[in-house]
This record gives C-alpha cells, structure tokens and sequence, in this order.
C-alpha cells in the first residue's frame, strides 16, 4: 500500500522553521564586561545623576526632555547631575543633591551622596567587613597610596597600558614595600566582581576598630572628654571628614553603629586624611544604648538637630564632658537617638541657606566646644 509518502507534491521539509536566535551563541562576546551600570550612572544616559563632567549628548538629551515635559504639563523624566558621586577618588567631595528632608545642624544637613555598596569605578561591589577591601581604578588606587592607606597588596593586570599614574602606583608601592602582584586581567576581573578597575587593583586590610568600653575609658582619663556619635551616617566621605575634624578639635574618639551606617574603608580612611590613624573608632550593636551607657559615665548627650531646643552659641555644657551626636544626611537625628539626647542643639544660619552637609555641621560643632574650652582654660 503506497500511502501518502508516495503522493506526487508531498512535504519533504519540516513545517516549522528554523529557530531564531543564536542559541546563545554570542554569550562569550559578554564575557568580561562587567555588570550593567545603573541608568543614573551612565554618563550617556538622560537620567544621568553623577558628579562628573556632563557629556554635551547627555545635556542635550535632558534639555529636550525638559522642553518636551513643559510643553506636556509634566515633571522631566531626568537626572540630577552632580546628585551622585561617580568620581571615586578624583578628588574633592561628591556632588550636593537638593533633595529634602532634616538634617543635622543648621536648617538640616543635606545629604552628600547616597552610601552603601554598588557597582561602579573604584569600588567592589558588595564588600564583606570581614574580609580585606579592594579599591580599584587608577586614581583611587593612586590618591590611597598617596593617602598612606593601609595597604597588604597590589595588583596589576598583565599587559596593563602603562602611564603616568601606573608608574607612580608601582613606584610607592615599593617604596612603601607592598607586594604588586601581577595577575591576567580575567582574574582581576573575577576578584573585582565585573568592576571597571582600569588594569589595577589595591588590597586593603579590614579596620581594627576600638572597644567601645575602652573608647570611653580613655576619654575619661583625659582632662576635657569628648566624643562624637554618628546616627546612620551612611556616606564614607562624610565619616572620613568627621574623624578628620574630631582629631582637629580635640574628640577622643568617634562610634558608629554597626548597621546601617558607613564603615571605615579605603574612601573613609582617605577623606580622613590619615586621621583615622590617630582617632580610635569603635562600632556599637546599638547606638541608643550605648549613648546611655555614656551617660552613666558622667558624659552630657547634645545632639544636632535643625529645631533643636539650645542654640549651639549658648552651649554651656561645651566645658564638661560631653559626646557630640550627627544625625544622619537628610534625615537627621531618628527618634529614639533624639529622645535619648540630653539636649538638641541647632547651628544658628543668617543666610537663606537651607543647609549644611553633616560633616560640616559637626565641623562647626566641634569648633565652638574647642573655642568655649580654650576660653575656659
């Protein structure tokens, strides 16, 4: 029996065509590329928000977008350049973002940056504490070492375009008697997490923070204590200035929550300009409870707050000893911290300036105890 296979015309081919797609073929073309940057991060993208020069594309494209949401009776849909730091070690502080909220001292501290790990130039994505940090790209690597970071290793990629800033790298590295270890750069790309590390790549050991028992022992022992407290401080470059300007006016010491709060890193230890070399800093499980554990000891709690109840001019308790709190960027003090203060102290302003940032509010602070101090000697 013939059947249809015999039939004159019949189907020789499938009926379905051939798959599209290339089956992923072309995964391996995205090898080594690293994680996709957020959109606020990428320097050609309208929503960009970074703290680096604007590209003049970039500027057009949100000067279109504003034009076109007027016209439409809606808010743009862009970034707020010079809102997020992208810099990593260029220099200079990041990028003062307008965003609202209360903040520490004068008429709330705006925040400097947003804190917390991500995925961008000079830094690893998702660090443990307990394991060494490693900062990558060639200006922070260059700006730690010039910084006397803490350092256990250095890391180069094989075949890395050498140029000015990789010699000297190289150079003070061995000076400063730092391994450089030089490894593929697939390997370095593993260890970075896909960052982008331009070819170098600088080890960091973990900060050994203080007892707190002992931060305050110490202080006790000194002639005039103060310490200074840090509520949810969560950008590194704000902590680093802090530490910096308690070692420039006299704190003994500086504690930070364990949470939810910037650490000492490679960023902290270099705003701090070395400072955190010579200030003992020590992380607390709860801030609330330590502040009263302070208390205990004789120390008077004065926090910063934008309506706070003393004006900062008017302090008498400068003269005795005392723990300085900052609150947080943007939000400030939170409410348990602020009920647990003796007093809440605020930075009197006669310009229309909405805000400091929080470490020029401690700053501030700092100063005016040092100078009552000083006048009381």
């Amino acid at each position: 029996m013939a059947g249809n296979s015999q039939r004159r015309g019949r189907r020789l081919t499938p009926k379905a065509g051939a798959p599209k797609g290339s089956g992923g073929k072309n995964k391996d073309s995205l090898a080594g590329r690293g994680k996709t940057l957020p959109a606020d991060e990428r320097p050609w993208h309208k929503a960009y928000s970074g703290t680096e020069k604007l590209p003049q594309r970039t500027a057009w494209k949100q000067d279109k977008e504003r034009r076109a949401a007027a016209e439409e009776g809606r808010a743009p849909k862009i970034g707020q350049p010079g809102s997020k730091d992208t810099t990593w070690g260029k220099g200079g502080g990041r990028g003062v973002p307008t965003t609202g909220g209360r903040g520490t001292g004068g008429r709330g501290a705006r925040p400097a940056g947003r804190g917390g790990p991500r995925v961008a130039p000079g830094r690893k994505s998702n660090p443990s504490k307990d394991t060494p940090e490693l900062l990558v790209g060639r200006n922070p690597v260059l700006e730690a070492l010039r910084a006397l970071v803490p350092a256990t290793a250095l890391y180069t990629a094989q075949g890395i375009d050498v140029d000015d800033r990789v010699n000297e790298i190289i150079r003070t590295a061995a000076d400063r008697g730092i391994a450089n270890l030089e490894i593929s750069r697939a390997e370095l790309d593993r260890m970075t997490g896909g960052v982008l590390h331009q070819g170098v790549g600088l080890q960091v050991p973990p900060f050994a923070y203080e007892p707190f028992e002992d931060l305050v022992a110490a202080a006790l022992e000194q002639a005039a204590p103060l310490l200074v407290a840090l509520d949810g401080v969560t950008d590194p470059r704000n902590l680093g200035a802090v530490i910096r300007s308690a070692a420039a006016f006299g704190a003994q010491g500086v504690f930070v929550p364990e949470r939810r709060a910037a650490g000492i890193t490679a960023t902290a230890w270099r705003t701090s300009a070395g400072a955190a070399a010579r200030v003992p800093v020590a992380q607390v499980t709860n801030l609330t409870r330590s502040l009263k554990a302070c208390q205990d000891a004789g120390f008077m709690v004065v926090g910063l707050d934008a309506d706070g109840e003393t004006d900062l001019y008017d302090l008498e308790a400068a003269v005795g000893p005392l723990v300085v709190v900052v609150g947080s960027e943007g939000r400030g003090l939170s409410r348990l911290v602020g009920e647990t203060c003796d007093l809440t102290v605020s930075i009197p302003m006669i310009s229309e300036v909405e805000s400091l940032n929080a470490s020029v509010a401690a700053a501030v602070t700092l100063a005016e105890v040092a100078r009552r101090r000083a006048a009381e000697g």
